[in-house]
């Protein structure tokens, strides 16, 4: 159970960065708006948020991009995944991702392929506070998705993957973000919602993905309705 979340495989990186148009299976979304006007979501992560071995449109962020036009929420969910992406990757990258464009929230989903790789959680940790540097100097609130256990999975743990996992924790604590446990709640270690590789979720999963990260980033959002 615990290997499946050190789970981002590679893929050829997309030439561009492209906005998520899916669509949930339990919602039916309305004709698409002018997305230029929208405020910006940036996924940020590896092949979890990529979309590893499945269509583009059918990642995570498109599913959270149907959700969003569903409920009446008018921000363009952008999929800034990169598969086989490190933390260290991500620093690199992130003010490419985020110049000139009017970002309303940052989801930080990154840390997997640190694990996969046996890198050491205090250098994860150093990035992870680097990119949320660079995202709240911008005043763009962050979104942070952890990699945690799942109920029993603690104690056959070895040292380092607690270590690991911990620093999600610990960064949550000490910085001003939201924070959502388990990223992969409800789909690591079940067989449907994964593909063969037993490690990146299928387009099912990917919904189910999308469902727990719209639980804790829909507080952060105003809907239409509110707006004047």
């Amino acid at each position: 159970m615990v290997l499946t979340f050190f789970a981002c495989g590679s893929e050829p990186v997309p030439d561009d960065l492209q906005g998520g148009g899916g669509q949930a299976a339990s919602r039916e979304a309305p004709e698409k708006p002018d997305r230029g006007a929208q405020q910006k979501i940036i996924a940020f992560g590896d092949s979890l948020t990529a979309g590893f071995g499945i269509p583009h449109d059918e990642a995570y962020p498109a599913a959270l991009q149907a959700i969003l036009d569903a409920d009446g929420y008018p921000y363009e969910v952008i999929n800034a995944g990169v598969s086989g992406e490190t933390s260290a990757g991500g620093v690199r990258r992130l003010d490419w991702v985020l110049e000139e464009r009017d970002v309303a929230v940052f989801i930080l989903e990154l840390g997997a392929n640190d694990g996969l790789r046996g890198l050491r959680p205090s250098e994860m940790k150093k990035n992870l506070n680097a990119i949320i540097d660079a995202a709240e100097s911008r005043g763009i609130p962050v979104l942070l998705a952890g990699l945690g256990l799942g109920d029993g999975d603690g104690e056959y743990a070895d040292r380092y993957v607690r270590d690991f996992i911990a620093v999600f924790e610990q960064v949550a604590a000490e910085r001003d973000v939201t924070f959502m446990p388990h990223f992969l709640d409800n789909v690591a270690g079940v067989a449907e919602l994964n593909q063969a590789d037993g490690k990146h979720p299928n387009v099912d999963g990917a919904r189910v993905v999308a469902e727990n990260v719209w639980e804790y980033l829909k507080p952060m959002l105003t809907p239409a309705s509110s707006r004047s």
